[in-house]
């Protein structure tokens, strides 16, 4: 057990229950979690700014130790359904960094400072846009209404275990099957007064109200959320073990009705699903399946029969196929749906994805391109192209792009890993350096940022303005680790 757990264990002395349900959560993990500096807790209210620090601080630590999805089309598709919701959000800050966790589990959460979590698996478990909206809004509603800093407010000599426990419980249910996350997040809830259980219960209530008034205001279904929680409590009544997201936000009977009843001070009106939703569960399904034979039987049978959406079950099997390396019947499967809808983006990367799987590189990179045009500012296009060209032996083209776009999304680990490959197979040793050292600075491993900026400072003599940015990002990664043993 490392230092850092040794004083979480120790901090939640006062109850030897709390403490032995921690150190066996954490022992159940197969590799030491790594802590953030959490900051100074010892003030009874954190501040907004300190709430920002606060969740960057996570997020880096959270994500440099999780299996996270580099799908740019479900990133993409996440990080707009958020950006509809955010305008009628009462956030005051309006910035929000998603993670999005490959695992099968029904989770999400929100952390402090602006960052909304999601597990991939609960694409299987919502059917529709709206119920996974309901989601996304109520986790708004914890974040507009800083529960997080009323309840450390409340519970300020929990601070550091509340908070380290957070963590290291999120951590382990996306690293496991869920027994581990959820013993650390109990051992936390065991460690804490009565009052914080009540105030966690107001808490939901406040973000289930705040959840739905953004739903409606966003002109996305307010029945949505009961809907959503039904099919969480059918999850709990299927299976022995319940789902992380319901340790965390429980769901009953009462809390169903009371949803429901809310939803009644607006009509019910039908609400058209989102294609694209269901497009992006078929991208999450296929992935869960075993082998791509699998996932072609697993699409084919939805076809034969009843199911939510047939064009998003054809778009799969396009997918499987391709993935199977049967690439005429990957495009015998897509064609229907380019001529239905010709000018869609996901449609049109499957296109060129198959071509790239094929290894036809001009015709993947000329529809890629052409796209661009239209749409410079897609991440999806941007990344695909980017990996296109770098598949292509175009190193040069795709490290232009991933430096161009990097000026726009700067904590991006998968573009800086992307750009690092490139500059690699490019033979640009000075920019391998460069690209891993913000990939690092992205994922909080500062010590191996240190390495690779010190090193590209050594090839960088003699550029002047390469190397103060060097110097300046170099400063900063040193601040940070000076942060990290002062505390």
């Amino acid at each position: 057990m490392n230092r850092l757990i040794r004083q979480l264990v120790l901090a939640c002395g006062r109850c030897a229950l709390a403490a032995a349900a921690l150190a066996a959560a954490f022992t159940y993990a197969s590799n030491d979690i790594e802590l953030p500096v959490l900051g100074d807790t010892s003030s009874a209210m954190i501040s907004p700014v300190q709430e920002r620090i606060l969740g960057q601080r996570v997020l880096k630590a959270y994500r440099s130790q999780v299996p996270t999805s580099s799908d740019p089309l479900v990133i993409d598709y996440l990080e707009n359904l958020i950006g509809r919701l955010l305008p009628y959000s009462q956030l005051e800050d309006k910035r929000v960094d998603l993670v999005v966790v490959k695992n099968d589990t029904l989770n999400a959460f929100a952390v402090p400072g602006g960052i909304i979590g999601m597990h991939t698996g609960v694409f299987n478990y919502a059917k529709t846009e709206n119920q996974l909206a309901a989601i996304l809004a109520h986790e708004m509603g914890h974040l507009s209404q800083r529960h997080y800093a009323r309840r450390l407010e409340q519970q300020k000599n929990m601070m550091m275990p509340m908070l380290a426990g957070m963590l290291a419980g999120l951590v382990l249910a996306a690293n496991s099957n869920g027994d581990g996350g959820m013993a650390a997040i109990m051992a936390t809830q065991a460690a804490t007064e009565a009052a914080s259980l009540r105030f966690s219960r107001e808490n939901e209530q406040e973000a289930d109200r705040i959840g739905m008034q953004t739903m409606y205001q966003a002109k996305l279904d307010p029945y949505a959320a009961s809907d959503m929680f039904e099919e969480m409590l059918h999850a709990t009544r299927s299976s022995r073990r319940p789902p992380e997201y319901l340790l965390t936000h429980p769901v009953t009977e009462r809390r169903v009705s009371d949803a429901r009843n809310r939803a009644m001070a607006h009509p019910r009106t039908a609400y058209p699903d989102n294609l694209e939703f269901q497009l992006m569960r078929s991208r999450i399904r296929f992935e869960l399946e075993e082998t791509p034979q699998t996932a072609i039987k697993r699409f084919k049978n939805e076809l034969d029969g009843d199911n939510l959406s047939p064009d998003a079950s054809r778009y799969g099997l396009a997918m499987a196929y391709s993935a199977a390396g049967q690439f005429d019947a990957a495009r015998t499967a897509l064609k229907p749906l380019l001529e239905k809808d010709p000018t869609r983006i996901t449609y049109l990367i499957m296109s060129a994805d198959i071509d790239v799987a094929a290894e036809r590189f001009k015709p993947a990179l000329d529809l890629l391109e052409s796209q661009l045009k239209l749409n410079p500012e897609s991440y999806p296009l941007n990344i695909r192209y980017a990996e296109a060209s770098m598949k292509a032996g175009q190193y040069k083209q795709s490290a232009e792009l991933l430096e161009r776009y990097s000026r726009k999304r700067k904590n991006d680990d998968y573009l800086w890993y992307l750009l690092a490959e490139v500059n690699g197979l490019n033979g640009d040793i000075l920019g391998v350096h460069e690209a891993r050292a913000e990939y690092f600075i992205a994922n909080g491993i500062y010590d191996k940022a240190q390495i690779h900026l010190r090193n590209a400072l050594k090839l960088a003599k003699g550029q002047f303005q390469r190397t103060s940015i060097l110097e300046e990002r170099l400063k900063y990664v040193e601040h940070e680790m000076l942060e990290m043993r002062n505390q």
